[in-house]
């Protein structure tokens, strides 16, 4: 019972973001609008606040700034699925990046962007798995994933990722074409430098969600509150930066900080609105910090209006509940579930965690 649990588990790791049984999911954005970045935060402090709305502005950048693209890749009608490039940059010398900026062409639902450790290009698309180097640190880690098809990451002042001299980056592009007609699909990611000597704090990436997902045909359903509670070596950290994430069901999600599974709550992520397709990313500024030994509390929302009960899963006619956090300094990037489908249930953070050895497994 326990790999039936964990073979679950693993598809949540693969984070192919599609949705919907009786038709294909529709592209990130909709109509096609661009997105608008990260909204600041309004103030929060240990435990956090709810987020405003301004947009996020240039900052502390100012050094130089180097691309890597993606495509195009023709895309037959009814086509899905996720391909990665790794690619070299042509910076000359190692550098602190304060600022992403990503754009994706319609068509694609998610980009994830990795800093790697691969020393050979592979600038021809090939299929991949979604956030696999995660469970191995050693290969590199996530920086920013985006589902807005122009958006950004604006990193505090004096916090930065550390590239090397010509820095190995992996794209890893999910798409899906649900028109009538074969379209090109391209993506586009720029880092540009912090500028110099103000580098002080090393920022990561967390990934977080809960598994059990289960919506009866034609009704509306809600997965948590969950409490997750952090390793101890979190204590501390300043997170500026959350994005919810579901598929095409989700109605909303929100997320908490608490001291534990008992609260007392301070909400970080309520977005009035929200929007699967296009979720907001709340900025905090200052940034906040957990409770000592403590965690977050985060809830989904779903509408089910299709004809079948939807679980979770990586596939159409899927559901997840996970959102990403943006946190320095670096304590190292992690994926971290919760699930109830085994006896005393299994919340872990990988890779490091008990469990994870076994995902390799499957």
């Amino acid at each position: 019972m326990r790999y039936t649990a964990l073979t679950f588990v693993l598809s949540a790791i693969t984070l192919a973001c599609s949705g919907g049984d009786d038709a294909a999911a529709p592209a990130a954005g909709g109509s096609g609008a661009g997105g608008s970045g990260a909204t600041a935060g309004g103030g929060a402090t240990a435990g956090g606040g709810a987020g405003g709305s301004a947009t996020g502005g240039s900052g502390n950048v100012g050094g130089d700034a180097f691309s890597v693209e993606m495509g195009p890749i023709n895309v037959a009608p009814g086509e899905e699925r996720t391909q990665c490039v790794v690619k070299r940059l042509t910076n000359p010398a190692g550098f602190k990046v304060g600022r992403i900026d990503n754009k994706i062409s319609s068509s694609s639902h998610h980009l994830i962007v990795y800093r790697t450790s691969d020393t050979q290009e592979r600038t021809t698309p090939f299929d991949c798995q979604p956030f696999v180097e995660t469970l191995d640190p050693t290969k590199g880690s996530p920086l920013m994933i985006t589902q807005k098809y122009d958006d950004f990451l604006q990193l505090p002042p004096s916090v930065g990722y550390s590239f090397t001299e010509s820095q190995m980056i992996r794209l890893e592009l999910h798409y899906i074409n649900t028109g009538q007609s074969a379209v090109d699909v391209t993506a586009k990611s720029t880092f540009t430098g912090l500028t110099a000597g103000q580098f002080k704090e090393e920022a990561d990436f967390l990934f977080i969600g809960d598994v059990d997902i289960s919506i009866d045909p034609k009704s509306s359903a809600t997965v948590g509150p969950t409490f997750f509670a952090l390793p101890k070596e979190f204590d501390g950290v300043n997170f500026y930066a959350i994005t919810g994430h579901t598929h095409q069901y989700g109605t909303n999600m929100t997320v908490a900080t608490a001291p534990g599974a008992g609260g007392p709550d301070q909400m970080v992520y309520d977005v009035p609105g929200w929007s699967w397709d296009e979720p907001a990313t709340v900025a905090h500024d200052p940034p906040f910090q957990l409770p000592a030994g403590g965690g977050f509390r985060f809830t989904c929302e779903y509408k089910n209006t299709s004809s079948k009960t939807v679980g979770f899963g990586e596939s159409a006619g899927a559901e997840m509940c996970f959102f990403w956090a943006y946190y320095y300094p670096s304590k190292g990037a992690r994926v971290c579930f919760q699930t109830d489908q085994v006896a005393g249930g299994i919340s872990t953070c990988c890779p490091g965690g008990p469990y994870c050895s076994f995902l390799g497994q499957f």
